[in-house]
């Protein structure tokens, strides 16, 4: 015990013992009905939940803060604490304080922690997010070799990569976790890459990363003698699943999770995306934070959760290999040309409840009857969808998981003779298991709501009795059954002769109270009873719970199988309803697209009414598919150059996650890789202006991209002087087509890069279409080969609401710039020169001063209309329009 703990209460004394093993965690101590925090713990917990903080006796001469959540509105306090990535360790109470009392009248409620909540281990649907993973992961190094691990422990995913430290970034965004651990022998340096992921990094000791008690413990969880059935793990590897074994081992305090064997990842068989262009494309969320407005809302049409985490697992993982592609697009085919079977499909499993992480809350020993309740639902609609497909004919994918749908119904017959058809949440609330299941239970119910309509009867044979027709028989928790009268009744109930049969219990403000001897016999009868049937109950309830994980392998696949036809069945509704075409995949570098289209854009056009969206063509393929293409794509911002460069590459990430797209045609050959760089914004926080994020995203395509790279880059150089910018932009291009030779997209403004067409083999100008009428322009938002003359900055600017005298006037300096270069001079010196400041501004924004120069408003002022002939208004007229135009 700590010295801090002497001369102290026993609750404190005993708190302060079980807080020094937890020293980064919030120690959630159960008192009663309150899970109560004192000392800094009190501090953090009252500012992060917005609650009182109060205090509570003191410690060493200092008063004690202290704070406390209510035990029933837990959850809601946990999922605030977790988001913003506390951990939390909750000690609970592990006897009444009858037991403790019995040990001795000054004895401390035994408690302890019975489990340690942290950002990447929660598994309450109330903390959770239904449609996403919630990862655990793990890194770890070792002698110049380093790996992530991850596992969702809400569904047994299990997974270990190679990922050396520079592509640690990439992966978390990726993977999205809520939590890292790495190593206290891992410096500081990384904590920066995972906050920026979004994830809470955990620090464990060197132990939990050793590589050999790692497999120690592998081989001991898979019940294996060797990992070498699961594939081949290098000591990086190994250390990081064991690290996340560890740190399982210490947070769950014995009920491990059900984890899937390791599947061992090759990065070489996933595009690699980097957190900016995942960014930039709004591939999961927009640049706003929301889910709205992203790729993933925008194709999300799955009908269950779980349909919804693989849609966001392969939006986020797009494959490299041709063959899973296919098998991909196959099954969405397969549903496409079967429309009745595909609605029937869909219309089966929108019932379908998470079959997944109901099945891991019971392997953890946290499940209640609405778990037991999911997976017999769920494989009552497995088995209900399995007989829906022909036997024949089936893509390799759907034939997969319709067997899987196949094959529990001993297990299922089990369940649906077991349980009531909807269940409570919690086995201590009992009435989950259904009449006839148990003998025992229907023989312990009858004798406890016998008893209970023996207690009505009872009601009316008292009333009899008494004479008292507002008597009543009444229940609570303190005093059980009793008998209830008003006060004015006090003297006969007391006297002679009901006295002899009602024995007074309690007097309150209005009334009497009483019991019996049959009342008390039969009260006893009943607790009995009740108190057999909850503990059958629970007994079935275990049971009920072993049998489901015995099976835990079957229950999972036919989860799975349930997610990929509803994933499949979703972009099949998605392809019909928006007249998506399938992708032809190669595995060359070519890239032909007939009319595509954005899908976002496309969307919020349809729902605002908008308009329709302009589809473009797009080819960056040589002729053999081997020599890829640049386009240099110029024309005026907001004529949609940014929205054609990412449609493509949108339509590119979603062949390769397995759907079809928004074209009329398209012939994809695999990327590897994806960069994007579009966009302008600063990092403050981290020192970068807005033209330091432009390069440094820009130094990672040039350095890292490859042949089979696909790039797309939006305004090189714009952030700094224009010459500066330009040399950029150049250098850019030409090291892009010269050297790194992958498909890209290059949109820009300056227009002297369009030369290089004649100089770059591979290079061919575009532009986006605008039409000029009236001073104003029209955008076509149509792609054609050719150059733009003209950026149309100024006319933009008076679309954007920039005052008449600014337009004007940039104008009229755009006028003498381009003069200027046109007659070979310094074009700011002829701007300069040729201009006076403002001189032909309007008067609403032009200084006093000049307005007086006018003479047109000097004339103006000397006028008295109403002394004003038509004849003199017209002779006005004629002399103003002189004024005006000598």
């Amino acid at each position: 015990m700590p010295k801090s703990a002497l001369s102290v209460t026993p609750m404190m004394a005993q708190y302060l013992e079980i807080k020094a093993d937890y020293p980064d965690a919030l120690l959630f101590y159960r008192m009663g009905d309150f899970y109560e925090m004192f000392f800094d713990d009190a501090v953090a917990a009252a500012d992060a939940l917005d609650i009182a903080l109060t205090k509570r006796g003191k410690h060493r001469g200092a008063e004690v803060p202290m704070c406390g959540v209510p035990v029933q509105a837990a959850d809601g306090y946990l999922q605030t604490l977790i988001r913003r990535g506390f951990r939390v360790a909750v000690c609970e109470q592990l006897e009444t304080p009858e037991q403790a009392r019995a040990r001795g009248s000054k004895s401390v409620v035994k408690r302890d922690v019975t489990r340690v909540i942290s950002p990447g281990t929660v598994t309450e649907d109330s903390l959770l997010v239904a449609r996403q993973h919630s990862f655990l992961c793990a890194f770890s190094e070792i002698r110049g070799h380093s790996a992530v691990s991850w596992a969702d422990i809400t569904t047994g995913d299990f997974r270990v990569q190679q990922c050396l430290r520079v592509s640690l970034g990439p992966m978390l965004a990726r993977l999205a976790p809520r939590e890292v651990l790495i190593s206290e022998a891992i410096d500081d340096s990384l904590r920066s890459v995972i906050e920026e992921a979004g994830a809470s990094a955990t620090v464990l000791s060197r132990a939990s990363f050793d590589s050999a008690s790692a497999d120690s413990k592998l081989r001991e969880l898979f019940r294996v003698a060797s990992l070498e059935g699961f594939g081949f793990f290098g000591k990086s590897e190994l250390s990081a699943m064991g690290a996340i074994v560890d740190y399982l081992e210490l947070t769950q305090k014995g009920s491990f999770p059900r984890l899937r064997r390791p599947v061992r990842e090759n990065s070489s068989d996933t595009m690699q995306i980097d957190a900016s262009t995942r960014r930039n494309l709004e591939l999961t969320r927009s640049l706003s934070g929301d889910r709205t407005g992203s790729l993933l809302a925008s194709v999300d049409r799955t009908v269950t959760s779980a349909g919804a985490r693989m849609l966001e697992h392969r939006l986020a993982s797009p494959s490299t290999r041709v063959e899973t592609i296919e098998r991909r697009l196959d099954s969405v085919d397969f549903f496409h040309a079967s429309g009745e079977l595909a609605r029937a499909c869909r219309k089966l499993l929108r019932p379908v409840p998470d079959m997944g992480r109901a099945l891991n809350r019971l392997s953890l020993r946290r499940g209640g009857p609405r778990d037991v309740a999911a997976i017999r639902d769920g494989l009552r609609q497995a088995d209900m969808i399995a007989a829906e497909f022909p036997k024949d004919g089936l893509p390799a994918e759907v034939a997969e998981a319709v067997a899987n749908l196949r094959g529990h119904g001993e297990l299922q017959t089990c369940l649906d003779a077991a349980l009531v058809p909807d269940p409570p949440f919690l086995a201590r609330d009992g009435g989950f298991v259904a009449p006839g299941h148990d003998p025992d239970l229907d023989a312990a119910r009858d004798l406890r709501d016998g008893g209970r309509r023996v207690i009505s009867g009872l009601q009316e044979k008292y009333r009899d009795l008494s004479g008292i027709a507002s008597l009543k028989v009444r229940h609570n928790n303190v005093l059980g059954y009793f008998v209830e009268t008003p006060s004015r009744y006090a003297d006969a109930m007391l006297g002679a002769p009901l006295s002899e049969t009602f024995i007074h219990r309690q007097t309150t403000a209005n009334s009497l109270r009483f019991t019996t001897r049959e009342l008390s016999q039969l009260e006893t009868g009943i607790l009995e009873a009740a108190g057999q049937a909850l503990e059958i109950e629970l007994r079935i309830f275990d049971a009920l719970s072993d049998q489901v994980v015995s099976g835990a392998e079957s229950v999972a696949e036919a989860a799975d199988a349930l997610a990929a036809i509803d994933l499949a069945a979703s972009f099949a509704d998605l392809a019909a309803e928006e007249n998506w075409v399938r992708p032809s995949v190669f595995s060359d570098r070519r890239f032909r697209i007939r009319a595509g289209r954005h899908p976002v854009v496309e969307a919020a056009l349809r729902k605002g009414s908008s308009g329709s969206f302009v589809a473009n063509d797009c080819d960056l393929s040589g002729e053999d598919g081997r020599e890829c293409s640049i386009w240099l794509v110029t024309g005026p911002n907001m004529a949609g150059k940014s929205t054609f460069l990412r449609q493509n590459a949108l339509i590119l990430l979603l062949t390769q996650t397995g759907s079809f797209v928004p074209a009329e045609s398209a012939e994809i050959g695999i990327a590897t890789q994806l960069f994007s760089r579009v966009g302008a914004s600063d990092d403050l926080a981290r020192g970068r202006s807005t033209f330091m994020v432009e390069m440094v995203e820009t130094a990672a395509i040039l350095n890292r991209a490859d042949e089979s790279a696909f790039v797309i880059l939006d305004e090189i150089g714009r952030g700094t002087a224009t010459y500066d910018g330009l040399s950029i932009a150049w250098a850019t291009l030409e090291y892009l087509h010269e050297v790194k030779r992958c498909r890209t997209m290059f949109a820009t403004h300056y227009h002297e890069l369009t030369a290089l067409e004649t100089k770059l083999e591979n290079l061919s100008n575009a532009t986006v279409a605008v039409r000029e009428w009236k001073g104003e322009i029209v955008f076509l938002h149509e792609v054609r080969q050719g150059a733009a003359d003209r950026s149309y900055g100024v006319q933009v600017a008076r679309l954007a609401g920039l005052p008449e005298g600014v337009i004007e006037r940039a104008t009229s300096v755009l006028d003498a710039l381009e003069r200027g270069e046109q007659q070979g001079g310094n074009r700011v010196e002829a701007a300069l020169t040729g201009l006076p400041l403002f001189e032909n501004a309007p008067v609403a924004t032009a200084p006093a001063q000049s307005v007086e120069r006018s003479p047109v408003i000097r004339k103006l002022r000397d006028v008295h209309p109403d002394e004003f002939t038509p004849r003199d208004a017209l002779d006005l007229i004629y002399e103003l329009k002189a004024l005006l135009d000598p």
